[in-house]
């Protein structure tokens, strides 16, 4: 992915402003969470929020963390209504943020981690979003694979709206891909059925219709959108989807384990 293109400050707001609301975020990952940031940025615009994401990630970039890939989130109807918006939103992918399939997070990396089950796409070429038609994207799509999405938040008690989870990197933490790669031909992404299971109790449910009515859907909003920003997705980029069902919050010592039809199952354990 390439540097953002996006301008530091909209609608009047100081870049300066936006800078420092960027370091705080930056900031918590090791200092612990902060209060909310839309009560100290009352008129901040969707646009503004993204600036300060753009400002953490390039700050991310230049200290050498390496961009593989980025997140949908909001991509639940019920979850826009919530928070009040209409449309996803997106997050960036590093390297340092995946962990091994079965793996063990160790405890304190995060500061509140939730865990949901998504279809993940490695990507075999850059999508042509001057046609981005299903077509387009199932030939842009090397193969897909289940995920779990481990979501956390630098906002105190996940008191967020739209304006925090866009700044926070879309509320990202880690993921979990799984070890068998499965070709897009021939699925149904739609109706492929989705468990999550914690320490062997089923604890969420879902579809991929849950998912923008399917996860290709989610994939080409990211893909014209983060080409507008100038951060396209690349050959080899892997990309989450979205929730196919409602995200569980994690306790120490916790297991998950989530199977998708059709794709495969994937773990994750919690130290």
């Amino acid at each position: 992915m390439e540097r953002s293109g996006m301008k530091i400050g909209t609608e009047g707001r100081e870049e300066d402003d936006l800078r420092r609301h960027a370091e705080r975020l930056a900031a918590a990952y090791s200092g612990g969470v902060i209060a909310p940031l839309r009560k100290s940025l009352e008129s901040a615009t969707v646009d503004d929020a993204y600036a300060i994401q753009s400002v953490n990630t390039d700050r991310w970039v230049r200290d050498g963390r390496s961009v593989v890939g980025a997140k949908a989130g909001l991509t639940s109807k019920a979850v826009q209504k919530q928070l009040g918006v209409d449309q996803p939103d997106f997050g960036i992918l590093f390297s340092d943020m995946a962990i091994e399939d079965g793996a063990t997070v160790e405890r304190g990396r995060l500061l509140q981690p939730k865990v949901e089950a998504e279809v993940a796409f490695a990507m075999r070429r850059t999508p042509n979003v001057e046609r981005l038609t299903i077509a387009e994207l199932i030939s842009s799509v090397d193969y897909v694979l289940p995920a779990l999405e481990i979501v956390d938040s630098r906002i105190r008690e996940w008191d967020i709206g739209i304006i925090d989870t866009i700044a926070d990197n879309a509320s990202s933490g880690l993921f979990v891909l799984g070890t068998s790669p499965v070709s897009v031909s021939g699925l149904d992404l739609r109706l492929c059925g989705m468990v999550l299971e914690k320490n062997g109790e089923p604890v969420s449910f879902g579809a991929g219709a849950a998912c923008l009515g399917h996860p290709l859907h989610a994939l080409g909003w990211l893909a014209r959108t983060l080409a507008r920003v100038g951060r396209p997705l690349e050959p080899g980029s892997i990309v989450l989807s979205g929730a196919l069902g409602p995200m569980i919050a994690v306790q120490p010592g916790d297991a998950f384990e989530a199977r998708i039809e059709d794709i495969g199952s994937v773990r994750v354990r919690f130290g």
